[in-house]
């Protein structure tokens, strides 16, 4: 039996999660303990300035650095000491980072993709002597692929069934899915980015109420859908790129949104757009994913991530998809808020093992991967 830690933090850039879980000989992984701290003020907004600015400079990045990987540490600390644990109980840490940049097509036609995720694993191995496994994106980016998502071979590990097709759908900062076949069918899963999710929602609430995130989606619920505010977002390109296909903060940010009002919207109807937004485009590329498999409109949708607690999304969501089957990922054995977390301890333990950790399928790499390097304690 293996110990592994997972460290999570999103395009919200609010907190990180930490995911205790363990491997039995098998390989077999089952959630034990999360712990969540939120992110300090001061290294939220310096996290945020980089991830909008056009240049930075050295130091504002070691300080950032510095900053995340402590914060790192400080949530592995008190995993550690919920759990009664010691550093040494841990085969290793699997480290996300906090992902500054992610240009896939590249900056600009004819320049390279790169994807950027802040994090100093060296440093992150000393202060809390765990042997750390990071920099999991770029060697599926050298391959070819889109670098992103790499949740989705972690979900067909604990999700896939052998005679149910199956959904997950992660309502983080982006909205990605992964399409899972019944083990039955030999083809591998599909997953790629949707769209925008809490990233727009969470900024455009932050900007008019003040807080950082519409609770239960209750403002946006009271709000009426602008239709045509919505037409000239989804007539957005990228809504109809087929996958391989990933996306953040660099497409849709605050300004991509505001370029498409007129000026006469209230907020708070900006603000149900913007929800009807996200279902719908997570619609649109779940009619994709099933056209691509020729799979059934009765498939069971298993929600994750933050926005699986936003009511009046989810309720948008089951007028989008009436066929579907919604499960609660908790009674799966995998809570909603974990999962992410949960995922790149998934990942650190295939690093140790030498097992791929990417999908060719989802992520349009050339060939299977072994993901992350590592850093010994």
């Amino acid at each position: 039996m293996q110990r592994f830690i997972g460290l999570m933090s999103g395009t919200s850039m609010d907190g990180i999660d930490a995911a205790l879980v363990r491997f039995d000989a098998t390989g077999t992984a089952a959630l034990e303990a999360s712990v969540g701290i939120p992110m300090p003020q001061a290294l939220r907004e310096r996290l945020w300035q980089l991830a909008h600015a056009d240049q930075v400079s050295f130091a504002d990045l070691a300080w950032a650095e510095e900053a995340f990987c402590q914060c790192q540490a400080e949530a592995v600390q008190r995993l550690l000491e919920q759990q009664g644990l010691e550093p040494e109980d841990i085969a290793a840490i699997g480290s996300h980072g906090q992902t500054i940049e992610h240009a896939p097509y590249g900056h600009q036609p004819g320049s390279p993709p790169y994807t950027l995720q802040l994090d100093n694993p060296s440093r992150l191995a000393e202060l809390t002597r765990c042997a750390v496994v990071a920099d999991f994106r770029r060697r599926d980016l050298a391959a070819g692929g889109q670098a992103a998502p790499l949740a989705p071979i972690f979900h067909q590990q604990v999700f896939r069934q052998p005679e149910r097709w199956r959904l997950v759908l992660n309502l983080g900062g982006i909205a990605n899915l992964t399409l899972l076949p019944p083990t039955s069918d030999p083809r591998a899963p599909l997953g790629f980015d949707t769209g925008p999710a809490n990233a727009l929602l969470d900024a455009w609430h932050q900007r008019h109420r003040g807080t950082p995130f519409d609770a239960n989606g209750d403002w946006a619920a009271g709000g009426q859908v602008d239709t045509a505010l919505l037409e000239r977002w989804l007539a957005e390109p990228y809504f109809h790129r087929p996958p391989p296909r990933s996306t953040g903060r660099e497409l849709f940010s605050l300004d991509w949104a505001e370029a498409k009002l007129n000026g006469s919207e209230s907020p708070q109807d900006v603000q149900a757009t913007l929800a009807e937004l996200t279902a719908t485009s997570v619609a649109l590329g779940i009619e994709m994913a099933r056209e691509h498999f020729t799979a059934p409109a009765s498939l069971d949708l298993v929600p994750c991530g933050g926005g699986s607690r936003n009511l009046d999304l989810l309720a948008r969501l089951a007028r989008q998809l009436p066929e579907a089957t919604l499960l609660d990922s908790e009674s799966l054995g995998w809570p909603a808020d974990w999962l992410e977390a949960a995922a790149f301890a998934w990942l650190a333990h295939a690093r140790l093992n030498l097992q791929p950790g990417n999908l060719p399928s989802v992520t349009g790499a050339s060939a299977e991967r072994v993901l992350g390097g590592l850093y010994a304690r």
